[in-house]
């Protein structure tokens, strides 16, 4: 059976290398604490690379993706600095296996959190919010894996784009949230997708941060899940996103 520190090492040579692996759990069966582990050890080769953590990113945030994975929550993700994008720093797609954008809203914190909140109680502890863009990258064959898997790849976090940092509003529900390629849209979607409501992502995010002990603190941002299923960049050479309220955001790839 291969160990927590050889499945890290194992994908973080596939990221750095972009050569997809076989899914761990076909030849073996390993737990979600375990995959959770894998995951702070996978973090920790970034971290030694000079890439500190300058976030989190939820997953499985629709009721539907749940279903078709066949879960009953969600799931949690950690970003290094080296995954964030900018106008001068583009998605270059040589470094990616498979690469997709999804739709999704952004929180900044205010203030370290140290347990679980409630949405009323979690927007007291935001200062920003933006639209948001997250490219999601598997490093498995085929873009194939188990719940155990995708955890341990670190929720195929790849990188992601912020907008313009907006007040917080009192509601983000109901907001036309569009995606597109190289001007045509690709996706449409609804800030409702996203649990219903935002702000129950970044709750749900606060309790799976207590749970899987990772810290979350002032300045960091809280990717809240997609609103549209996350569409494949191919020959696309930029990605621009469009929320209502909240502005836009958008990258360019190389």
């Amino acid at each position: 059976m291969t160990s927590i520190s050889e499945k890290a090492s194992i994908l973080h040579r596939a990221a750095r290398n972009q050569t997809p692996v076989a899914q761990f759990s076909l030849s073996e069966n390993y737990n979600l604490e375990s995959a959770y582990q894998v995951q702070h050890e996978l973090i920790q080769l970034r971290q030694e690379e000079g890439f500190p953590i300058v976030g989190i990113k939820m997953g499985f945030t629709s009721h539907a993706k749940m279903k078709q994975m066949g879960v009953n929550d969600m799931i949690i993700g950690q970003l290094t600095s080296d995954m964030q994008l900018s106008k001068s720093k583009p998605l270059v797609k040589a470094d990616c296996c498979h690469p997709r954008a999804e739709p999704e809203i952004a929180f900044r914190l205010s203030t370290d959190i140290h347990e679980p909140l409630t949405a009323n109680e979690a927007i007291n502890h935001v200062d920003g919010v933006a639209a948001a863009i997250e490219i999601i990258d598997s490093r498995y064959e085929n873009f194939k894996f188990s719940l155990e898997d995708v955890v341990a790849d670190n929720c195929s976090s790849c990188a992601f784009m912020v907008g313009q940092w907006c007040d917080v509003p009192l509601g983000l529900n109901g907001l036309d949230m569009k995606m597109s390629f190289d001007g045509q849209y690709e996706a449409e979607g609804s800030s409702d997708a996203i649990l219903d409501n935002p702000f129950e992502a970044l709750a749900a995010a606060t309790r799976l941060a207590h749970r899987h002990n990772i810290k979350l603190k002032k300045g960091m941002i809280v990717l809240a899940g997609a609103s549209t299923a996350a569409s494949f960049i191919k020959e696309t050479s930029s990605v621009k996103l469009k929320v209502d309220g909240l502005g836009e955001t958008s990258f360019t790839i190389v």
